[in-house]
């Protein structure tokens, strides 16, 4: 913008002579005023006689010419492919373009935090490792990119009492069919493959021995620590005149040159640890489905109890197509019934939904609420299965008992 004139030179401008303009018909008198000088009015015409002078206040407006883009109504209708242009390279769809090698092709599981051991190799090599474990994982919801954004598998881990769930989750589970969970977490896959069936229950043996996991979960809490601890500083001196700052970061910043503040992201005491840590491209050791466990290589963030999440690793190539059909079908063969269950759950949801809307929950609950023939049936299909398997990994551990005794 043009610097202001001073006073002055607007007096100046003001103190100039009247110009009379003659025409055939009429002579009229205009009168040059300090905003006319420097722009015509829309109103202005040549014929008014004897306008009003503008004010000295300069308008900043579109039409005056101050803006250099006015506002845009659709800012997005530009740039589109059916004009003839490249595609645009930022959005959504460009965006997890970009991601796409770096996400996962399948959802990850919650476990809990059990310790650490060591496992010993063929040449007497110790092997440190962290002991996880599972605990009821369940998937509880798809996201997808259509109504989301981005394409995500919701994940539960253990159970809650219903009494300490709120009335907004219960009925978030009710719709599911599934018991109020402990823990939820969500893992983004990188397409619609990825989904899996709602209320299926994921086993350690979605993941192979040898295969290389990320592994996210808190670091321990270490409470307001000072700059030696947090970061590493190395204190003071201890003598020739220091006195009680010994541990203390000293300066954190110029008076004048900087404005006299602390600048951002400076190095300070302040709290330390519980915070998310990644330790990536671990590989697992050990993997047993009657205990839930994975036992994976190194250490993982976090003290006992904690909730880690695993996944697979981002910077590896993701397990073969074989291998992600294969536990694919063990899953839908463990759970067949998997979608005519969420079904009933839904129907009845809206069922039991209504019924508290007309206030008959309490005669339901006192008559007892008969579920449907075909989740009955399921569910004894799915514990007639358990029993079998159960059974049969008790007669193998006989087996090897009785072989043990004779050798």
């Amino acid at each position: 913008m043009a610097p202001r004139l001073p006073a002055h030179c607007w007096r100046q401008l003001a103190l100039r002579p009247a110009t009379t303009t003659s025409t055939p018909t009429t002579t009229t008198t205009t009168v040059l005023s300090q905003s006319s000088l420097l722009r015509r009015s829309p109103d202005y015409s040549e014929t008014t006689p004897n306008p009003t002078p503008l004010s000295y206040t300069q308008t900043r407006t579109v039409s005056s010419g101050w803006s250099t883009l006015p506002a845009r109504a659709k800012p997005h209708r530009f740039n589109q492919t059916t004009s003839g242009l490249p595609a645009p390279t930022t959005g959504p769809a460009a965006a997890l373009k970009r991601k796409e090698l770096t996400t996962p092709v399948r959802t990850g599981v919650l476990a809990i935090k059990k310790g650490m051991t060591v496992f010993m190799g063929k040449r007497g090599g110790r092997i440190g490792c962290t002991v996880l474990q599972m605990d009821r994982v369940q998937t509880v919801l798809n996201k997808n990119r259509r109504d989301h954004g981005y394409w995500a598998v919701q994940v539960g881990m253990g159970e809650r009492l219903a009494g300490n769930v709120g009335a907004p989750m219960l009925g978030y589970y009710e719709a599911k069919g599934i018991a109020p969970k402990e823990r939820l977490a969500e893992f983004r896959v990188r397409g619609k493959e990825g989904l899996l069936p709602i209320g299926v229950q994921l086993m350690p043996d979605w993941f192979y021995v040898g295969q290389r996991v990320d592994v996210r979960s808190n670091s321990r809490g270490q409470g307001f620590a000072g700059g030696m601890k947090r970061h590493g500083f190395s204190g003071q001196g201890a003598s020739h005149g220091n006195s009680k700052n010994h541990r203390t970061p000293g300066s954190v910043g110029p008076s004048q040159g900087s404005g006299s503040r602390v600048l951002p992201g400076k190095k300070m005491p302040g709290r330390m640890g519980n915070e998310q840590v990644t330790i990536q491209n671990l590989p697992i050791l050990l993997v047993d489905n009657d205990l839930g466990l994975i036992v994976v290589k190194g250490c993982v963030a976090g003290p006992k109890g904690t909730i880690v999440k695993v996944q697979d690793a981002c910077k590896k190539e993701p397990p073969a197509q074989s291998w992600i059909d294969g536990t694919r079908r063990v899953l839908e063969e463990r759970f067949p019934h998997a979608e005519a269950h969420l079904q009933a759950a839904r129907e009845r949801h809206l069922e039991l939904k209504e019924a508290r809307q007309e206030k008959r929950i309490e005669e339901l609950l006192k008559e007892g609420v008969p579920g449907p023939e075909e989740t009955a049936e399921a569910i004894e299909e799915l514990l007639a299965e358990y029993e079998d398997e159960a059974a049969a990994r008790k007669k193998i551990a006989r087996q090897k008992e009785a072989k043990q005794e004779v050798a």
